[in-house]
């Protein structure tokens, strides 16, 4: 196999850690289909309410309305959307979308993302914005040790605590990455002033998604075990496809140990910490990561949560 059949192929399965769908070598073993509800896991059920938005293309895409605050309000439903990415959104997506009334769409997958994935399909009227940000260099390290099929150095690279370290050093730039912040704070701007719902993602919907819409619902009120919550319910929305994934993996022969990939496909407490260890260093608390870390001034606070919070 030539090295760009070998980079095909990885970036296939990369694409398919989103929604679950692999070449059709792999995809033969898969047991679950994108267009499937996902099951409830326990961090689901502790979280009440968590509105799904449920398309066949994508399996994370979620209402971040509902939310109490501390002094007992509740976060409006129908403005802030959060998701996975939406390359995949099918024809009956897009009318499922389309009913949303979506204002604008953001995109924080970076170049490499979208070369390999290819741009969101979206509903007339739902603007898209791309803002990059950071991975890390995890993308391409997944499609290098995906695409080299041989176990010892899908080993080297993802085995023995590198691939959480990897996680965690993602995380840590989502706060220190100037860029990073940039992409953020204008988003939670869009977010405040918008005459219209608004949408943001990644690839999985679950890190620089999983990070924006954390201190979202933190900006606003929400406490934080509640918007901790949240984060974590990413396992039990995108667990049926990722298995898939792995099992795919396994049978198409591109990689022997798929449980590699588990620290990359989940999120973690761990790694939200390593997050907010980065903005406590650099900031010292979460208003100062809000307005010296994201640019939000008071009266930018003031309408986020007047326009998100009755």
């Amino acid at each position: 196999m030539t090295r760009a059949s070998s980079v095909a192929i990885a970036a296939v399965a990369v694409a398919g850690l989103t929604v679950g769908l692999l070449p059709a070598a792999a995809n033969a073993s898969a047991s679950t289909s994108a267009s499937a509800p996902p099951r409830a896991g326990a961090s689901q059920r502790s979280v009440s309410p968590i509105h799904q938005v449920v398309l066949q293309g994508a399996v994370n895409v979620r209402d971040l309305g509902g939310y109490r605050t501390y002094d007992g309000a509740q976060v409006r439903y129908g403005l802030a959307y959060r998701a996975d990415a939406l390359n995949k959104a099918t024809d009956p997506d897009l009318s499922t979308l389309a009913r949303l009334g979506l204002r604008e769409v953001v995109d924080f997958r970076v170049p490499l993302e979208l070369q390999y994935d290819g741009p969101d399909r979206l509903p007339a009227g739902a603007a898209p914005t791309s803002r990059p940000v950071t991975d890390s260099g995890l993308y391409a390290q997944m499609l290098s040790a995906i695409g080299s099929k041989d176990p010892a150095t899908q080993d080297v690279m993802l085995g023995h605590g590198r691939a959480e370290a990897l996680m965690r050093t993602e995380y840590q730039a989502f706060v220190s990455d100037p860029a990073a912040r940039v992409q953020f704070g204008a988003t939670l701007k869009d977010l405040a002033t918008s005459r219209g719902p608004v949408l943001f993602h990644c690839t999985s919907g679950k890190d620089r998604t999983g990070w924006e819409s954390y201190v979202l619902l933190r900006a606003v009120g929400v406490p934080a075990a509640t918007a901790e919550q949240d984060y974590l319910a990413s396992n039990g929305f995108r667990a049926a496809a990722d298995a898939g994934v792995r099992a795919g993996l396994k049978q198409a022969g591109i990689m022997q140990n798929p449980d590699l990939l588990i620290p990359l496909q989940e999120v973690r407490s761990d790694y939200l910490n390593a997050a907010l260890a980065q903005l406590s260093s650099q900031y010292g608390d979460l208003y100062g990561y809000l307005t010296r870390g994201l640019g939000l001034t008071l009266k930018d606070l003031t309408a986020l949560r007047t326009h998100l919070v009755p």
